[in-house]
Parts: structure tokens; sequence; C-alpha cells
């Protein structure tokens, strides 16, 4: 039985292509998964894969405390290159991250192949550093290809849980009627200022008819001081869903971030979306992410803005009244969604 180790931690832009290419596979394979303790693949990774955990950090700080770190980080990478030989790993799934630059290094001491994907227009910087020493780097943007020099790159596509390609009915406790039905989400960290730029148009969003779920994250606060307009009929506030892909399927519009994972779930289920990238992001990648959306027309690019300002107001409005959401729809058959776990596997044949 060949043995699968995957390396993906931190947010749910690396955790969920992850998992779809891990349930993918057939139960011929043995798959275990390096993670950090206390983040978020503490809860999302499933029992049925064997969940390790690895202290690293990322080189941040001042010269001291990145010295501590990349003492930390050769440490780490040692341990990985036993662990490998330990489990008799075959090959090394990673999707960039913390976790990424120790298993590489460790699967480069053990002889052991890897297989880097990256999800995003522009590389992260251990992709960017380390994607020379991998045998193959998938590529879930192709323009990611023009920054690792270097790297044996192939477009794949970003894995997408395979719900999001299933008809589904809405959640009974999304509100029914008519009106359009807007979904707002944050990614999994949540987007504190682009929940301010909502919150600020709700009360007309509402008067227009529309139904609105509002996805928050864990840190906005502001929902625990609810008034009239907060608990309106048409309004439905939680931190988190786990049905996202069923709002997906059936939301009229969509306002999101513009992190790698939301750019693959709206592409594939079609949905018509106002894209507003983190503008804090590394290297900016969110706005050329929102940009592969955007050229099929699917999108349209709002910068993060004061929220007392009419930007977005203004948007939704020419969007609704222009009757364009149908045709912004239309535009994403464009889009193909190519079958990008069936990539991965073959380039994971290809190099064990």
């Amino acid at each position: 039985m060949p043995r699968l180790l995957i390396a993906a931690s931190g947010t749910g832009g690396h955790i969920y292509p992850a998992l779809s290419f891990a349930d993918s596979l057939s139960n011929s394979w043995e798959i275990e998964w390096l993670g950090v303790p206390n983040r978020l693949e503490i809860q999302m990774v499933p029992k049925k894969y064997n969940l390790i955990k690895l202290k690293v950090g990322a080189l941040q700080g001042n010269i001291f405390r990145k010295m501590f770190d990349l003492c930390k980080l050769l440490f780490a990478s040692i341990r990985v290159s036993f662990l490998l030989r330990q489990k008799k790993i075959n090959v090394v799934f990673t999707t960039g991250g913390y976790i990424s630059a120790p298993s590489i290094l460790g699967a480069k001491l053990t002889g052991i192949p890897i297989l880097l994907h990256e999800s995003n227009a522009i590389p992260g910087k251990v992709t960017r550093f380390l994607g020379r020493f991998c045998d193959y780097v998938a590529l879930g943007i192709p323009s990611a290809s023009e920054y690792l020099p270097g790297c044996r790159t192939s477009f794949t596509g970003t894995p997408v849980r395979s719900e999001f390609f299933l008809d589904q009915s809405l959640p009974p406790w999304v509100p029914r009627g008519k009106g359009v039905l807007i979904v707002v989400m944050g990614g999994s960290q949540g987007s504190v200022k682009m929940n301010e730029m909502v919150r600020n148009i709700l009360p007309w969003l509402l008067d227009k008819g529309c139904r609105v779920i509002h996805l928050t994250g864990k840190n906005d606060f502001f929902y625990k001081k609810l008034d009239k307009v907060y608990t309106h009929a048409n309004l439905v506030v939680r931190q988190f869903s786990n049905e996202i892909s069923a709002l997906l399927r059936n939301a009229d519009l969509a306002i999101s971030r513009a992190g790698s994972g939301s750019i693959g779930e709206l592409m594939v289920t079609k949905t018509p979306s106002i894209l507003i990238p983190f503008p804090a992001s590394a290297d900016h990648h969110q706005e050329l992410n929102a940009a592969y959306m955007a050229r099929y027309g699917g999108a349209i690019i709002v910068n993060q803005h004061d929220p007392e300002k009419d930007i977005l107001k203004k948007t939704i409005s020419n969007l609704l009244e222009s009757n364009s959401l149908s045709t912004m729809k239309s535009n994403m058959n464009n889009y193909d969604c190519i079958d990008s776990e069936k990539k991965i596997f073959q380039i994971i044949n290809s190099i064990i």
C-alpha cells in the first residue's frame, strides 16, 4: 500500500485543497497528515487521517527571533526526515504555508519525492524559495509560473471539495422568498473590515428586499449588540457555516475576499461575485487572484474602502438595476472545471 504524507496547515486555503485531494484517493492509499499545534487543522482534519503535530513558525521579527526560528526550522526538517523513514512514506504532498518548509527540506534530506501545490496567482515565500527543491510545483492559477524560474510547474487548478459540484437545496435556516440572495464571506479567518463595509449598507439591502447571509468569522464581535436592523427576517448572521457549498450553489451574489480557496469555490459554483481583496495579503496576491476570476466575467473587484463611502452600495445597485447577475453567471460557463485531483494524482504517479 503506497503511503502519502500530506503537509497542510493554518488556513482553509491550505487545508481544503489538501482535504479534497486526500478524499479523492482510493482506500489503497495510506495517508498521514502533518500539521501545527493549535491551528485550524486540529478541527478540520478528519479522524481517518493520522494527524501528526509539529511546532514550526515563520521567520519574522528581529534578527534574533529569525535566527531562533531558523534553528527551529532546521530541527523540524530533521524530525520530518526521521518521520518519513519511520512511516515509510513514498511521496509528500504539501500546499504551502509554514509546515511546507520543513516538509520539503525533510523530504529532500531523505530522497523522497515531493509535490508542492501553489494555489495563489503570486506564489508564497515557501514556494518561491523552496519550489526548486520539489519534483513538481502544481499551480492553481497558470500565471504563477512566471514567478517560479527553475521550477518544474504544471497547471492543475486547485482541488475543490466534491460537494461544490453537486446541486443542493438551501439549508432550512436561510430566509425564503424571491429577493436576491446575497452571501457574504471573509474566508476561514473572517474579515472585520469587509464586515464593516457590508454592515454599513445592510439597511439599504434589506429595504431593497434582498436576503442576506453574513458569515462574519470568529473575530467580529459587533453583532453581539443587536438592534432592529440586525434582527431582520431577511438577515441571518453567523460566524461560520459548514453548508457553504449549498449557499453558494443557490446564491444570486457573493461578496467575498479573494483568497485562493474562495476563488476556486466561487468559480466551480459559478456564483456572480463582488471580490474585495485583502489589501495586506502577502505580495498583494489576492488582487491577482481576483483578477483571474474577473477575466472570465464572473466577478467585479471593489477595493477595501472607508465603510461610509458608497462604492460597494453603488456597485451592488448597478448590478441589480442592470440585471447583470444572470450574465455574470452565464460568463462563468467559460471556465472549464478541470479535474484537479486527477491531474495532481497523475503527477504523483509520475514522480513516485
